[in-house]
């Protein structure tokens, strides 16, 4: 009897660290109290215009004037002056486990697909601690997405962390569909943050379709979520694709798009005084891309995380400060042409602007001298498109031009891929024949 009475007693909360708003600013909520750290999670008791409360959480993002700034994960209808803010004492986690394949949930483990929730028996915190480089294992299988650009001339390993930079509308959501049907991982982990309503389903089920839904996990914040809940569902991805891979699985995270993370946590600094830095992005944000990236890789336990994060490029601008960032952090980099794509070629991958940085390591000899030959013909026909489109040149005075001309057609239907699923070896047997036959 007394040991069931201890157990009750102990499990009891016998205390509460409680607060009060006091001042509103956008979606920037200034509080009295409670003691709390940043990153804790805390309950806004909302009024409602009937009568009662309602429950609205929030996070602890900054601390100022000895006031804490807290952001909601919900609509602020209700918050007024005076509001309790309670303390929870705890940091953001979210279930994880075999029953999130198939499923879509948002950065709370939600469902999103009108099934009934997930049962989860492990957590796992949503920020990890990092992982010390020198027990990474070296980068030295490759993944095959399926994509024949891609396979034979941007090679990617599994555990390599690639960006796939492109403006809008150009075919960053297309072309990640096409890969995680295909690709030779063992599951995919994707993250659709900011995304609009309409394109969320149309991603599922035209892109993804039901047997990539099948071993997925789709993490969606739409963009019509409050900012803290696109940051947590980014970080909610990423801690499921680290849970299968220290279980030793070979996981693919995609992120689509890594740029409204940066928007969100923009907003989210903006909100906690931080000052604005290039185009307005806050130091916080140039701190928390690097951080996120290296949580991706490979792991002692045989698994690894591969990640393609889509970068969303203001204005066509690829030095813009977001891509400046991750093309330094990232281990190659992937450019989507808005020309290639007018032309009609798709996937619309610029070889000449894109790279990895793993390729020399992954690829063979012979493979990387047929990848650098093909990169040396498209340039020269790069170099003299103008002449050649105006007829200034006149064939037989550059034999490498004739060759390169003769062989062009060939080489934009390699480049061309209507559906993925391409194995490597035969892609590159393929365009091995097609150089060959230029020689």
């Amino acid at each position: 009897m007394l040991s069931h009475y201890r157990s009750a007693v102990e499990g009891m909360e016998l205390t509460r660290r409680i607060g009060h708003v006091r001042q509103l600013t956008g979606l920037a909520i200034e509080a009295s109290g409670p003691d709390a750290a940043i990153g804790e999670l805390c309950t806004i008791r909302a009024r409602r215009p009937g009568g009662g409360t309602a429950d609205i959480g929030a996070e602890v993002v900054g601390l100022r004037h000895g006031h804490v700034i807290l952001m909601p994960y919900g609509a602020l209808d209700g918050v007024a002056a005076g509001c309790e803010v309670i303390a929870h004492g705890a940091a953001a986690d979210i279930g994880v486990g075999e029953a999130l394949l198939g499923r879509v949930i948002d950065g709370f483990g939600q469902p999103f697909d009108g099934k009934p929730a997930p049962r989860l028996i492990l957590r796992r915190p949503l920020k990890s601690a990092p992982t010390n480089p020198l027990q990474r294992p070296r980068i030295d299988q490759v993944l095959e997405t399926g994509i024949r650009s891609i396979d034979c001339l941007l090679t990617l390993g599994q555990g390599q962390r690639t960006g796939i930079f492109a403006g809008s509308g150009v075919g960053k959501s297309t072309l990640l569909g096409m890969i995680a049907r295909h690709v030779q991982a063992d599951m995919n982990v994707i993250a659709l943050i900011g995304e609009r309503g309409r394109e969320v389903r149309e991603f599922i089920e035209q892109q993804l379709g039901v047997e990539g839904l099948q071993r997925s996990v789709v993490v969606v914040a739409t963009a019509d979520q409050p900012a803290l809940a696109r940051l947590r569902a980014a970080y909610a991805a990423v801690a499921i694709a680290e849970h299968f891979r220290d279980a030793g699985r070979q996981v693919l995270l995609t992120m689509d798009s890594t740029t409204r993370f940066a928007m969100a946590r923009r907003e989210i600094g903006l909100a906690a005084g931080e000052p604005p830095t290039a185009r307005g992005y806050t130091p916080s944000v140039f701190s928390e891309l690097p951080e996120l990236c290296e949580r991706c890789g490979t792991s002692a336990s045989g698994g690894a995380i591969t990640a393609l994060l889509t970068v969303l490029v203001e204005g066509d601008d690829m030095n813009e400060p977001i891509s400046d960032c991750l093309r330094a952090t990232l281990d190659g980099h992937i450019v989507l042409s808005r020309q290639l794509a007018h032309q009609g070629q798709f996937p619309p991958i610029d070889i000449l602007k894109s790279a990895s940085r793993l390729m020399q390591e992954l690829a063979t000899p012979a493979q990387r001298a047929l990848s650098a030959e093909v990169v040396k013909c498209l340039a020269l026909l790069e170099r003299n498109r103008q002449m050649v489109d105006i007829g200034a040149y006149e064939r037989g005075s550059q034999p490498a031009l004739d060759g390169a001309l003769a062989i062009e057609p060939h080489l934009s239907a390699f480049l061309r891929q209507a559906q993925g699923g391409a194995a490597r070896s035969l892609a590159l047997q393929h365009l091995a024949q097609l150089m060959g036959a230029q020689a």
